[in-house]
């Protein structure tokens, strides 16, 4: 398989890139346009400078009243025929003072333009907003390098979205193993990618850009929007020994999910913890400490489930609940459980009633009843808070692995569905308001994710097809209709084991 990234960076950097300034101009009259600060400005915009890929490119500008420019919008018009919105992005100066792209009085500005479409021509509208409110209009043309890539730039269109149909979202982004998180509209064109990270699949969009945790190591690294790579941090943590798995928003900072030494034990996938991106550790969820000290407590032996050592619990994301304060946990072998944030105290279990932990009574107890018909989780991954409160995950139907000889592994299903819960904390019940099963004609083992946008349409990324051999990422209607279907090779999860929204039609870098 060719890496994602075939060409070094010096050899990106020296490829040409043309941009052409084909005109400019503002929507006032002239005599009005002659007393604003656009209109008695001389902008023009020099030969650009290529990225580390050629969806990056930097487009440098000068002239007089610069200066007094306040921000700059860039729009990259799509492909014809495409259904995807276009790529519109907003810096203001104090951005891209901070960035280092300008100085305070300076006439001269780069922006770092970003979302082009590679081995094409790329018409740009160029928006400038002065202090006093007028605006100035100036049209480029730019000419990207192709990107040679055996896989993210080949899918096959299994359904391509039509012109018109409804969506709440035009791009999305891969989290993959193969070199860079990866931008992509809902045409299933490749839009961006950055500079290569080596070893490493965890990542989430945090701030601006990319956060990324190493699967090898306690390396953090920041991937902006520009190609830029910043790998000066690293957990503040010295027990714990990689990421793995999800990254995700927390209360304050983000949700990793760890491997830790612990007096020369490894805990496998079973720790949980909220760091910042400079590294520092706020808050650590051990989930084997925290479930044997309830069950201890409560009359079970917690050495016959929590077994340190081996992968008992294999944790694949946890999240926040800003609601009441919690973190959800999902656990690929047993279930999906709420804890205190500050406490740890467990809140409710969710699970397969079949798996081994039901037979231990505490954790029975904490057990939230199934009320009604539907898909219990059974080997989830993707665990999220939909738009409109409730529970969603990707439910894969692979039953347990990792369960100790002659306990119970729980249901197995043969097919892949999407499953949406609506719990009843008071009543402890929880009830499925749908599930989307593809006709019960998709089956992803392991990885996979799903996203609910406000309008209810969905993304979904089934990450292991076929054995492991294929990915297909999906969009949803509202109503649950197919409105896209693109398809991807791969390696086991390495293409895209989990796939969100994001939002390159209305970005805004202030």
């Amino acid at each position: 398989m060719t890496r994602l990234f075939s060409r070094t960076v010096a050899q990106v950097a020296a490829t040409a890139v043309s941009i052409w300034l084909a005109g400019c101009g503002g929507g006032a009259s002239q005599d009005t346009m002659a007393q604003t600060q656009a209109a008695q400005s001389d902008i023009a915009a020099a030969p650009p400078v290529a990225g580390v890929t050629p969806f990056i490119a930097f487009i440098a500008l000068s002239g007089r009243n610069l200066d007094l420019a306040t921000s700059f919008n860039v729009v990259i018009a799509p492909r014809p025929g495409s259904a995807s919105k276009p790529v519109s992005v907003t810096w203001s100066i104090a951005y891209l003072i901070r960035r280092g792209y300008a100085h305070a009085g300076s006439t001269a500005v780069t922006l770092p333009v970003f979302g082009l479409y590679a081995g094409a021509t790329n018409d740009i509208a160029l928006t400038l907003a002065f202090a006093d409110g007028s605006t100035r209009a100036m049209p480029l043309r730019a000419t990207t390098a192709p990107f040679v890539d055996d896989i993210l730039d080949h899918p096959q269109i299994v359904q391509a979205r039509p012109a018109g149909s409804a969506l709440g979202f035009d791009f999305f982004y891969l989290k993959t193993r193969l070199g860079s998180p990866a931008v992509v509209d809902t045409d299933g064109q490749l839009r961006w990618v950055g500079a290569t990270v080596p070893g490493t699949l965890s990542s989430t969009y945090f701030e601006g850009g990319f956060v990324l945790g190493s699967n090898t190591s306690r390396q953090i690294y920041r991937l902006e929007f520009d190609g830029s790579l910043d790998a000066s941090a690293a957990l503040d943590a010295s027990t714990v020994q990689e990421f793995h798995h999800d990254i995700e928003p927390g209360k304050t900072g983000l949700i990793d999910n760890v491997d830790v030494l612990d007096a020369g034990v490894l805990q496998v996938e079973s720790v949980a913890q909220e760091f910042m991106p400079d590294g520092q550790v706020l808050q650590q969820w051990d989930l084997g400490q925290i479930l044997s000290g309830y069950m201890a407590a409560n009359g079970d032996d917690p050495t016959q489930f929590v077994r340190p050592g081996i992968d008992w619990f294999h944790m694949n994301t946890a999240i926040y609940d800003p609601r009441d304060d919690s973190v959800i946990v999902s656990s690929r072998e047993n279930f999906i459980v709420k804890i205190d944030y500050f406490t740890g105290a467990i809140r409710w279990i969710f699970g397969d009633t079949s798996k081994y932990w039901y037979t231990f009574p505490s954790l029975r107890a904490k057990s939230l009843a199934f009320v009604g018909d539907g898909l219990v989780p059974v080997g989830q991954h993707g665990v999220t808070i939909a738009p409109d409160g409730n529970l969603m995950v990707f439910n894969n139907g692979t039953a347990s692995s990792s369960q100790p000889a002659g306990a119970p592994a729980g249901l197995s299903r043969a097919y892949a569905a999407v499953s949406s819960y609506a719990i009843d904390e008071a009543a402890r019940t929880v009830t499925e308001q749908w599930h989307f099963d593809d006709d019960r004609s998709t089956a992803s083992a392991y990885c996979s994710s799903a996203r609910q946008l406000a309008d209810g349409s969905l993304l979904v990324d089934y990450a292991y097809v076929d054995d492991g051999s294929a990915t297909i990422l999906m969009g949803l209607d509202a109503q649950h209709r197919v409105a896209f279907s693109y398809r991807y090779t791969t390696q086991g999860c390495s293409t895209a084991w989990n796939a969100q929204p994001i939002g390159l039609e209305a970005m805004v870098f202030d």
